[in-house]
Parts: C-alpha cells; structure tokens; sequence
C-alpha cells in the first residue's frame, strides 16, 4: 500500500512536538493516547492494528504478537475529512526529541524500540519483531521485541533527551543497550560483552554493550527514559529516608 503523503514541523527544542498536516482525505495513524490537538474538520477512529494486515488469518496473528509482548491492541487514525488541509499534532510522553524518518530513503524501513513509534502516514506497516540470537533478546535493552516500520512515507519516533544520527559505512559503532532508538536497512544488530570482568562490574558502564554494524543510519538517544525513572526514583527513595531519619 502507498502510504499518504504527509507535510509536518517539528515545534520546539527540548519538550518537542511534530504537528501533522493532513490534505483532505489523507490519514495519519498513531499510537493511542498520544494526541496534543487537532484542528476541526479532523475525525479520529481507534482500530485494531495499523490496517494492513491481510485476511482473518493475518490480523489475528497481528494482534496475537502485539498481546504476547505488551504492546496495545490499537492504533488510532485521524483522518482530515474537510474541503482544506488542517492540522493534528503529537507529543511525546516524556521529555526528549522527536526523529522524522523518510522510509522511502531508508530503503522501505527502520527497525526500532517498541516505544518509539509516535506516528506514520496511513499506509505505513507496523510490525513487531522478534530478536532470533538468545543472547540479543536477553541482554538487550529491547530484550526479544523491537518493532519494524515498512513503508514509503513519513514516520516519526521519540526518544529521551537528544538524539544523534551515526550512519555507518561498513564499520562498527558500539552504545550503550538502552540508548538505541532505531537503525535502518543494512546494520547488523547484536550484544558483546562491555569489556574485563573489572569493567563489566565496577565501570558503570552495564556487563553489555550493543554492537552494530553494516551500512546503514543508527539514532541514539542521549536520556532513555529508563535511566531517567532510575534517577527519579532512587531519589524519591533517599528523600524519603530522609525524611524517616528525622521523624525518628
């Protein structure tokens, strides 16, 4: 399916936001709950998948790998049903950037964490995948479920704090587990182990680093969320210490 061609901003620095231009009859889908605004004349419907699955068989497959990992049942699609372009706008969950990826330039796909994803083009397929090496799926910051994004259109993705863009030429970059957001077509994706045993246990740098290799653009994320909750609730737990050391 062609996805519908899609103009979009990106809105801010830090706290982004990516607002949507919709030309009458065109479709945006996005995960649920994800919404900032919406112009008039834009109607939404929440459905099961993203719509492209094929045949009883493949939607209950579909909606099968999506209950096994986690994720939502549903996608919610907005739709500019007016006689003029209007505009519905998405923002992150949490503090960070927002990445737009032409699929067409990426070769028809990126490979991502399963909380990245905050929008496509109707038309895009949203999958999820699951690692094959055991040592991937287990040590990896995705573990076993990652998702993949096939299409010809716009997609965009969140992550934590900045984001940079490495593409690679046949070389070998490696990241911390929890800061891969995405890679594209040609990059080899796999987990090694962060260094000497000293390293692995008093470097603070994790026992596993994710190894990727290839040709292709890799996105990083400079603050994943998970690293920011740690912080958030470690010091929540001091403060409360604290705060029982002086009452006692």
């Amino acid at each position: 399916m062609q996805s519908h061609e899609v103009d979009y901003r990106i809105v801010g620095e830090d706290l982004q936001l990516v607002e949507i231009v919709l030309d009458p009859g065109e479709t945006v889908v996005a995960e649920a709950g994800m919404m900032l605004y919406m112009e008039e004349d834009i109607a939404f419907e929440t459905r099961l998948g993203d719509g492209s699955e094929a045949g009883v068989m493949g939607k209950l497959w579909s909606l099968g790998k999506r209950m096994l990992t986690g994720e939502s049942l549903f996608l919610t699609h907005f739709t500019n049903e007016g006689q003029r372009p209007r505009t519905v706008a998405f923002a992150a969950p949490y503090p960070g950037s927002i990445i737009p990826v032409d699929l067409a330039q990426l070769g028809g796909e990126v490979t991502c964490q399963k909380d990245a994803f905050l929008a496509a083009a109707k038309g895009t397929k949203i999958d999820v995948v699951f690692q094959k090496r055991l040592g991937t799926g287990f040590f990896g910051g995705e573990g076993f479920i990652l998702e993949r994004l096939e299409g010809d259109g716009m997609a965009f993705l969140h992550a934590g704090g900045k984001v940079v863009k490495k593409d690679l030429a046949g070389g070998t970059i490696r990241i911390d587990t929890g800061c891969l957001v995405a890679f594209g077509p040609g990059i080899d994706y796999g987990i090694g182990l962060a260094g000497g045993l000293r390293s692995m246990f008093f470097g603070g740098e994790g026992m596993f680093l994710a190894t990727l290799s290839g040709t292709g653009s890799v996105w990083i994320q400079s603050l994943p969320f998970s690293r920011l909750a740690e912080r958030v609730i470690d010091a929540a737990v001091g403060m409360g210490r604290l705060r029982l050391g002086d009452e006692g």
